[in-house]
């Protein structure tokens, strides 16, 4: 396909697909789907990923970016992909071992960087748009001997790109209440290393399980993906982290929830379980709708207007 015939078969998916739109991962099938938010006129986009968990879409530059977590047996072969909004034109921007168990992934548009936690490499990094200037930020733990410590996977991520500030979880071992969200600066400071960092603040601790993560800019709201067993896990939550207000718990029963997505103005969010499910809510939790149910295994999800 020529450069111009690519170009016109991108903005052609682009109209058919115009408005509100959810990419979602379905780990089962190893494949990357889109639908409006009422559930309507699902499309499977990309196939073939390996273990894909976190999605981020950027829209002005019409590229999609996924996380593949690899072979999920412990093996450093984790890698990110980009591709057109239509799937096209798809490419390893951050090859094979050059991050171990990648999950949630954020796109940070006005600094032009890709931020994801990396499970068993126990790091959260980022690198250029085009995978270029791979950085670790975060090291919570280095070596097999560590990497056998659930309390030092790095699991969820988001920003607060006003402040510059990243978030991101540690979840713990399966029910053991000792999952954790943490925050620090984007940039590591200065004479410091993203092992021995002093700006690092832990924000929340003695939470179940602790997924995927989502941050409310405007009302400066984190919220959060909880596994493990009630009445606090399988849970959707938030808290104000300004203020650090206890974390309130919006919706419950989930079967092993994932994904979360915000769509602010609309007063919606997203969540994904691996159970198959992809609901939709109010932000306060109210509202709880099923838009897919019993489907395979979700993980990432995105919401976007195009």
């Amino acid at each position: 396909m020529t450069d111009a015939s690519a170009v016109k078969s991108k903005l052609s998916f682009s109209r058919k697909i115009a408005g509100r739109q959810l990419f979602f991962l379905e780990v089962s099938t190893n494949r990357i789907q889109v639908m409006k938010p009422d559930g309507s006129d699902r499309k499977v986009i990309v196939t073939d990923c390996q273990l894909p968990d976190g999605i981020a879409i950027d829209v002005d530059a019409g590229h999609i970016y996924w996380t593949n977590m690899g072979s999920g047996i412990a093996v450093n072969d984790g890698s990110i992909e980009r591709a057109d909004i239509d799937g096209a034109a798809r490419r390893v921007i951050v090859p094979r071992g050059a991050t171990f168990t990648p999950k949630q992934i954020q796109l940070d548009q006005k600094g032009g960087k890709l931020y994801w936690s990396d499970r068993e490499g126990m790091r959260v990094m980022r690198c250029n748009l085009d995978g270029s200037e791979i950085e670790t930020l975060i090291e919570a733990g280095r070596g097999e001997s560590d990497r056998r410590d659930p309390t030092k996977w790095c699991i969820g991520i988001t920003m607060d790109t006003d402040r510059r500030k990243i978030y991101w979880t540690q979840k713990g071992p399966d029910n053991a209440g000792k999952g954790r969200i943490f925050r620090a600066d984007m940039d590591i400071p200065n004479g410091e290393s993203p092992a021995n960092r002093s700006d690092i603040e832990v924000l929340f601790d003695g939470l179940p399980e602790p997924i995927h993560l989502e941050f409310d800019l405007a009302n400066r709201v984190l919220y959060w993906t909880d596994r493990g067993d009630p009445p606090r896990g399988n849970t959707v939550n938030r808290a104000c982290v300004d203020l650090k207000t206890e974390p309130e718990i919006l919706i419950t029963h989930l079967m092993e929830g994932i994904g979360i997505a915000l769509d602010v103005p609309g007063d919606q969010m997203f969540v994904t379980d691996l159970a198959g499910s992809i609901y939709s809510a109010n932000l306060d939790g109210k509202n709880k709708h099923n838009l897919l149910w019993s489907q395979g295994n979700f993980t990432g999800i995105a919401y976007v207007e195009i």
